[in-house]
């Protein structure tokens, strides 16, 4: 494969020595890969009154706002967790070398398919100093390299963590390169390093996802938008829906897997949307509806709905509502409208759960839960890469099993073709 031609002599160097270093992680044991993580977990803990100095002059310097300054801000907790996520990685199994398929063919040829990491792995993502820990420590756990390219307001904080985390002894020079995020140059160059990087992963708004997607000749793993629904089936139970609707809007609405959209069985509709309308309201909801919900609320301060409304991630406390006619149109509407996530049923009809988790096309589908579990740390995984809407070649949360690919070895006894 050729290797294109990079612009800037310093982003060149270090994606030159993260292929370098790549090589190098690869064959690094699982003993010798969990003793840097929990020696790079031990300096973020040590070094937390300078992460937390990095952090104020981002904090200082950044203009965000709401829920974006909040993914900035780092607290003497919020770097404990960071390390006790890398700790957690630790105790996870390495995917590396695990063998998938085994076989012999008939002329005696013995044949292996084994997990091996991707090579270099470059991320793009706005402003959360969590994801560059995050992010490392999975890749080495994998025998990776990894390239960031992190948002500039949180430049000072993510130079500082990566900092700290290239000069724990035993990480190979390039294992871990951060690019400058003062300038877009740097995301160009990143995306166009075909035979350097191996893969993409953007994490970010539809924005970022979609130019990355879009213009990349780099492989990419796209991490989707959320615009997630919830459907009240006819038989669910209120309270229980009750709970899960509230939850999934509102315990954090600025994230991929909170709920977006609300979608009401036509034979409950006249007593459920009154009830839960009131109840998003005094959770400080602004709610939005089709013509069809909001009649069965004129008291109430329903917002017109337009059909952009179907269509957008709001992030924020907005929910839009909707009466469907039955499960077959709750479906169809979610196929049509939503970023393929997590979307939720709630019902006591076994039949109308099993057809609804078969037939919606989203990374994850729910039976009587909140959206807000599609997580890498809710699934089990540790840290987590992001959250693929994709089909190729990882979907849902990903971590350490999706930043391998695998080849084949193949043990002969002098057969020839």
């Amino acid at each position: 494969m050729a290797t294109s031609i990079v612009n800037s002599t310093s982003t060149r160097e270090k994606l030159l020595r993260a292929r370098a270093a790549s090589a190098i992680l690869a064959q690094f044991p699982t003993d010798r890969k969990n003793a840097l993580l929990l020696a790079i977990a031990d300096a973020i803990e040590s070094e937390s009154k300078t992460i937390l100095a990095a952090n104020r002059q981002d904090m200082e310097s950044c203009g965000l706002q709401g829920s974006m300054r909040d993914r900035l801000l780092l607290t003497p907790e919020r770097i404990k967790e960071m390390a006790g996520g890398a700790r957690e990685v630790v105790k996870l199994p390495d995917p590396v070398g695990e063998t998938l398929a085994e076989w012999t063919r008939p002329n005696g040829l013995h044949i292996r398919k084994v997990r091996v990491p991707l090579g270099v792995v470059g991320i793009i993502y706005e402003s959360r100093p969590n994801v560059t820990v995050d992010t490392a420590v999975l890749a080495l756990k994998t025998g990776n390299a990894i390239v960031l390219r992190g948002g500039k307001e949180a430049a000072c904080s993510n130079r500082k963590l990566v900092e700290i985390m290239s000069s724990v002894p035993g990480v190979p020079e390039g294992a871990l390169e951060l690019l400058d995020s003062s300038t877009r140059d740097s995301v160009q160059e990143l995306i166009k390093a075909r035979g350097l990087v191996d893969v993409i992963i953007p994490r970010g708004g539809a924005g970022l996802i979609a130019f990355v997607t879009e213009n990349s000749a780099v492989p990419v793993i796209e991490t989707g938008a959320g615009n997630c629904h919830i459907f009240i089936d006819e038989s669910a139970d209120f309270e229980m829906a009750d709970r899960i609707v509230i939850n999934a809007k509102t315990q954090r609405p600025s994230v991929c897997n909170a709920a977006e959209k609300l979608l009401v069985h036509r034979q409950i509709a006249a007593g459920y949307i009154p009830r839960i309308v009131l109840k998003l309201m005094e959770s400080g909801v602004e709610v939005r509806g089709h013509e069809n919900a909001r009649g069965l609320a004129p008291g109430l301060n329903i917002v017109p709905a337009c059909e952009a409304d179907w269509y957008e991630e709001y992030s924020s406390l907005c929910m839009a509502v909707r009466v469907t006619e039955n499960v077959d149109e709750a479906i169809a509407h979610i196929n049509r409208y939503s970023t393929r996530h997590s979307d939720s049923i709630v019902t006591r009809n076994e039949e109308n759960a099993r057809r609804f988790m078969r037939e919606v096309d989203s990374a994850a589908v729910y039976w009587n839960a909140s959206t807000r579990f599609t997580d890498g740390g809710e699934f089990g995984f540790g840290a987590e890469m992001g959250i693929s809407t994709q089909k190729l070649h990882c979907r849902g949360p990903f971590a350490l099993a999706e930043l391998t690919s695998s080849k084949y070895e193949i043990i002969g006894t002098g057969q020839i073709r």
